[in-house]
C-alpha cells in the first residue's frame, strides 16, 4: 500500500512509518516538526519507498498520486507540549484531522485516527470500556488535549456514516520506548532522565495513582492489525497491567542503579487517578495483546536514554 502517516517523525509516527517500511509499503511523512524530530527518522531517508514531507497538517494538504491509508497521527502527546501549546493541539485535533480525513475522502484511501485514553478524562470506571464516555474537564488545563481527540474521534465517525469514508479509531494508553524525548514530560523519560542524573525522582500526589505502560513495538502491531480489521468503532490498544506511580519510580531507581530518592508534589489539576484499558475488544477482533513486560521495556528505554539522547 501507499499510505500516509501524519506526525511521522514523532515518537509513535516514526516507529509506525519504520514497522510499515519493513512490511514492504511505501510511506509518506508528514510532520511539521513542532515537536517530531528528523532524528527520528534520519535511518529512514535513504529508503527508496520512503518519502518525507515537511509541513503542517492544518493547511490544505496535497499529496500526488494515490494513496490507499491515511494514519492521522500528528498532535502534540506530552502535557508539557500540549500545555505549551494549547492552541496548535486543537488546531491539528480539530483542523488537522479535517484535512487528513479531507486526504482519504479525495483519494477514497482508508483512515486511522490516532486517539488517546484521555477521552476517558478522570475515569469513575475502572478498567476502561470503549463503551465508557468518560469524565473530562471541558475547560481545564488538560482540556485542549483531551477536546482535541474527542472532537476529531466525533468528525471521523462523521465522515464515515455521512460520507462512507473507511475509518478506524484507536484509543492508545500510555505508551514508552526509545524516541521519547528526555524532557517531554511523560512520567517514563521524566523519571529514566532523573535516575540517571542521580536527581530526586518527583511523583506527583500521594504516588497511589496508577497508570497501564504499553511498550511501543507492541502498540505498532496493533496500530497494524486494526489497520486490517473492519471495525469503525474505538478499540482500546495498551497494556492492561496496572501499577502505581510510586512502583514505577522504584522500579526504575532499581534498574538504573540509582541512588536517587524520592520527592512528592502536589498533584496538577485534573491529573487521572487511574488509567487502565479493557482490551477484550482488541483480543477477540484483533487478536491482539501486548507481550513485553514492563522490565524488559524499561530496560531497552533506560539504555536508549543513557546512550546520550537529548530533547
Amino acid at each position: 500500500m501507499r499510505i500516509l502517516v501524519t506526525g511521522g517523525a514523532g515518537f509513535l509516527g516514526s516507529h509506525l512509518c519504520e514497522y510499515l517500511l519493513r512490511q514492504e509499503h511505501e510511506v509518506i511523512c508528514l510532520d511539521n516538526l513542532i515537536t517530531g524530530s528528523v532524528e527520528n527518522i534520519a535511518s529512514l531517508a535513504d529508503r527508496g519507498n520512503f518519502h518525507f514531507i515537511k509541513h503542517d497538517v492544518t493547511e490544505y494538504v496535497f499529496i500526488d498520486g494515490a494513496v490507499d491509508y491515511v494514519l492521522h497521527f500528528a498532535s502534540p502527546a506530552s502535557p508539557i507540549d500540549y500545555m505549551q501549546l494549547p492552541i496548535q493541539t486543537l488546531k491539528v485535533g480539530g483542523l488537522g484531522t479535517h484535512k487528513a480525513l479531507g486526504v482519504a475522502k479525495a483519494k477514497k484511501a482508508k483512515f486511522l485516527l490516532a486517539s488517546t485514553s484521555e477521552v476517558y478524562g478522570d475515569p469513575l470506571v475502572n478498567p476502561q470500556v470503549e463503551e465508557y464516555w468518560g469524565n473530562v474537564n471541558p475547560i481545564g488545563p488538560r482540556s485542549c488535549y483531551d477536546e482535541s481527540k474527542r472532537f476529531a474521534e466525533a468528525l471521523s465517525t462523521a465522515y464515515h456514516r455521512h460520507h462512507g469514508i473507511d475509518t478506524r479509531i484507536a484509543r492508545i494508553f500510555n505508551t514508552y520506548g526509545p524516541r521519547m524525548r528526555r524532557h517531554d514530560g511523560r512520567v517514563i523519560p521524566t523519571f529514566i532522565n532523573q535516575a540517571l542524573q542521580g536527581e530526586e525522582i518527583t511523583i506527583f500526589g500521594d504516588g497511589k495513582q496508577t497508570r497501564s505502560f504499553c511498550y511501543v513495538s507492541d502498540l505498532i502491531e496493533g496500530i497494524y492489525r486494526l489497520m486490517g480489521a473492519q471495525i469503525h468503532t474505538p478499540v482500546n490498544l495498551g497494556n492492561p497491567s496496572e501499577r502505581t506511580i510510586a512502583e514505577l519510580a522504584q522500579k526504575i531507581i532499581e534498574l538504573t542503579g540509582s541512588k536517587s530518592k524520592t520527592a512528592y508534589r502536589p498533584l496538577p489539576q485534573d491529573d487521572p487517578k487511574k488509567r487502565r484499558p479493557d482490551i477484550s475488544k482488541a483480543r477477540v477482533l484483533l487478536n491482539w495483546e501486548p507481550k513485553v513486560e514492563l522490565e524488559a521495556g524499561l530496560k531497552t528505554t533506560i539504555e536508549y536514554f543513557r546512550g546520550g539522547r537529548k530533547g
